[in-house]
């Protein structure tokens, strides 16, 4: 009889709520907050997502590189940056490089020249040397001093010279061997000016400058044209004496002006897909090794830019570590939801730094999980309090109903809030298990002083 009542006095204390206590969400109002209780369908679910919310920002410093900044410093020109912003700029600026007119071409060492001569039978016998090449179409390719070498006349030095000049020098030669001087001089290939064209260009390569002067939209479509798909953030950057110029795509398309931007022996054409220097920087630096520097100046133009990059990259790292330090020690502010009854882990879940997060990432990933053992799938809850200070103590309690597995796809679309709880009930064989090992002490006791007696 003792065990009966026991039983019964069990029975009655778990029921009335005595011995344990466990939290429910109930419908209504009860000490003084308002629940009502919103089951969780497609329907609900956009609704629920239509309260505004814009996720917090990672920092800028995790999505800038390291060839933005300030100005470079050496002991003349060199490459400034166009873009001197910690974020992705709205716009790109245009920085045109100055005129330029070289005047007439000037032959150049690896030029090859052709002498045309009439085909008069009195000066074959004379320009034997001369109508044998031009008859095979052989020319003559300028040497490294400058010069070309024609068979019965000898070494003639024309590099640096006009067409018109290069032509007087070779008719006084031919005078002085006495050979009949009447020919004609032209440039059969142009070796010894050009300007080397790369980035998001179909056919990257050199450009030739010939007799007439080289634009721009010459020198692109001799590299096959641009390549690029996004002309928000593309540019064309001329890299000429140390200085650094860029063309915005839109407005290379857009002014007609720009396409005839005129260009010299020696400029770099590169068309940048990015906003950072980081990509054109490496191109130019390429182009000046093969072509070898010219004065000491342009080599430490390069390394202060490698040296300055670098600084800013370990600038950009040491940011970084300061904010993951910040995040470690609770210092930065940042938006949470709260996991509370029956997960895994009953914790604080940060909500994520520019996207949306949702119930799913929540359960699964900041709770752990449901305990199969103890979670009642049957009620899980969101709970979310009016933002409305009029409506103090309303909340609204989302139901999801795990029975149904395909729900939880629901749960992967609702999106999460500031200060949302979510909630797993227990079941009901776990509130009945806990109140008898609570229980449990006190009844061996009890029983243990009545066997006394």
């Amino acid at each position: 009889m003792r065990k009966i009542g026991l039983l019964c006095l069990i029975v009655a204390l778990a029921g009335c709520g005595t011995a344990y206590q466990s939290p429910k969400v109930r419908d209504g109002v009860a000490d003084g907050t308002r629940v009502r209780v919103v089951p969780v369908t497609a329907e609900t679910t956009l609704l629920a997502n239509r309260s505004r919310y814009r996720p917090k920002a990672l920092p800028a410093i995790f999505s800038t590189g390291a060839g933005t900044g300030g100005g470079l410093r050496t002991g003349g020109p060199v490459p400034e940056p166009v873009i001197d912003r910690a974020s992705r700029p709205g716009t790109l600026e245009t920085r045109l490089p100055p005129q330029a007119n070289p005047g007439p071409y000037t032959i150049g060492v690896g030029d090859v020249v052709l002498l045309a001569t009439p085909r008069a039978g009195d000066t074959v016998e004379e320009l034997t040397g001369l109508l044998a090449a031009q008859n095979a179409r052989q020319g003559y390719t300028v040497q490294d001093d400058g010069s070309i070498n024609i068979p019965g006349v000898g070494r003639v030095r024309i590099a640096g010279m006009t067409v018109e000049s290069a032509e007087d020098a070779l008719f006084q030669r031919l005078v002085e061997a006495q050979i009949d001087p009447t020919f004609s001089l032209e440039i059969a290939e142009f070796n010894s000016q050009k300007v080397s064209v790369g980035g998001a260009v179909s056919n990257p390569g050199v450009a030739p400058i010939r007799l007439t002067p080289l634009y721009l939209d010459q020198a692109l479509a001799t590299a096959g044209g641009i390549s690029a798909a996004d002309q928000d953030y593309t540019s064309i950057r001329i890299y000429r004496d140390g200085a650094l110029y860029q063309i915005p795509l839109k407005e290379f398309y857009a002014r007609s002006g720009l396409k005839r931007v005129r260009l010299i022996d020696g400029d770099s054409v590169f068309v940048d897909t990015e906003y950072e220097l980081e990509e054109a920087q490496a191109y130019f630096e390429q182009q000046i090794t093969l072509a070898g520097f010219r004065s000491q100046q342009r080599r430490d133009a390069l390394s202060e830019l490698s040296t300055e990059i670098a600084i800013r990259r370990d600038a950009l790292n040491e940011a970084r570590q300061n904010y993951r330090a910040q995040v470690e020690f609770d210092a930065v502010e940042r938006d949470y939801v709260y996991l509370t009854g029956e997960v895994q882990k009953q914790a604080r879940f940060p909500l994520p730094l520019g996207r949306q997060a949702s119930l799913a990432d929540a359960l699964f990933e900041g709770a752990g999980g449901i305990p199969l053992e103890t979670g009642n799938v049957r009620e899980i809850y969101l709970l979310r309090a009016s933002p409305d200070p009029r409506e103090f103590g309303a909340v609204t309690a989302w139901h999801l109903d795990g029975r149904n597995a395909a729900n939880f796809t629901l749960a992967a679309r609702f999106e999460l809030r500031p200060n949302d709880v979510v909630f797993v009930a227990e079941q009901p064989v776990t509130r009945w298990g806990r109140v008898v090992r609570q229980i449990t002490p006190s009844l061996i006791t009890t029983g243990a002083r009545a066997a006394a007696n």
